[in-house]
């Protein structure tokens, strides 16, 4: 339960069910501005709030994010606590070994192995061990899954087991789509509610993940984050992701210049990249778009002869 220092703990009804949530609009009536922030902060404002302990969050780095403002140099760090944890198989697999492992010195300590379980929501897409055998034939797909399951039988006996034997851990299985397509498409929920003790909280879904498309998921207005495997099984365990306080300087700097950014232009016909000559689209992160790009829009521009795209 949140310190809640700010009274920003509000209730509201859908139908005939009650909810609570943080409103942000509680610091502006302190005289707290919100309403400069950008849309990520302000969804990370929210988790600060509805996360305060006195320990890990406290008001003081609330209104540290609070006073954020564009010129603002990233030193201060936050306890970031995210709705959700995403694994793929190659990171998911040791993770849920961990979780096993404990539970096995719980046993021999004489407690309740069943007390341990993932404290965040983990959802693990079994999509990188698939292999192509079989290409270009009507049963390709079923002959390489086939081999598939022969090839990792016993990883997926054990992944199957701790589906069943572990609570708030949901394991998509082999073949039935790639990790950020089930992500963006299955997994999202874009609110999240939280029912303990009889009581109702809705908050924005948010996450961190280990597959390098994690992060497709803001194209839904969910914020979520790449990490390696250590971090995420310890989102999964309940700790906060410690971060700096920022918000992405190119995106906003490319809205604010729309025509320049909009001017990179696909030309099918002579397989280039045409780019304005400004310092923002001249940058690294632009550049390694531009590579995405070049190699992708060819695909995409079979039926038309020009491309454009935003580098952002």
């Amino acid at each position: 339960m949140s310190s809640n220092s700010f009274g920003a703990r509000a209730t509201f009804k859908v139908g005939n069910k009650e909810y609570e949530l943080y409103r942000l609009d509680a610091l502006d009536k302190q005289g707290i501005s919100t309403r400069h922030l950008p849309f990520s902060l302000r969804i990370l404002l929210e988790n600060l709030l509805r996360t305060e302990d006195g320990r890990s969050v406290t008001e003081q780095e609330i209104r540290a994010l609070a006073a954020w403002n564009k010129n603002s140099k990233p030193e201060k760090e936050i306890a970031f606590t995210p709705s959700r944890v995403l694994l793929q198989d190659f990171t998911g697999v040791p993770a849920v070994v961990d979780l096993a492992a404990m539970r096995d010195a719980m046993k021999r300590l004489g407690g309740d192995a069943k007390l341990i379980n993932p404290l965040q929501p983990a959802e693990l897409v079994i999509d990188h061990s698939v292999q192509v055998d079989e290409f270009g034939t009507p049963g390709a797909f079923d002959v390489n899954a086939l081999l598939e399951f022969q090839r990792n039988k016993e990883r997926y006996a054990f992944l199957r087991w701790g589906q069943t034997g572990f609570r708030n851990l949901a394991i998509v299985p082999p073949d039935t789509g790639i990790v950020h397509q089930v992500n963006l498409e299955y997994l999202a929920r874009v609110v999240f509610v939280h029912e303990e003790g009889g009581k109702r909280t809705a908050y924005p879904d948010t996450l961190v993940g280990t597959d390098s498309h994690t992060t497709m998921i803001n194209g839904l207005g969910v914020l979520g984050w790449g990490v390696g495997g250590i971090e995420a099984e310890a989102a999964m365990l309940g700790q906060p992701v410690s971060m700096l306080i920022k918000a992405p300087r190119l995106p906003i700097s490319c809205l604010q210049s729309p025509r320049c950014c909009a001017s990179t232009v696909w030309s099918a016909s002579s397989s280039s990249i045409s780019v304005p000559a400004c310092k923002i689209c001249r940058s690294p992160i632009a550049r390694r778009l531009r590579i995405w790009l070049l190699n992708t829009a060819p695909l995409a521009a079979s039926s038309r002869s020009t491309k454009k795209a935003c580098v952002t």
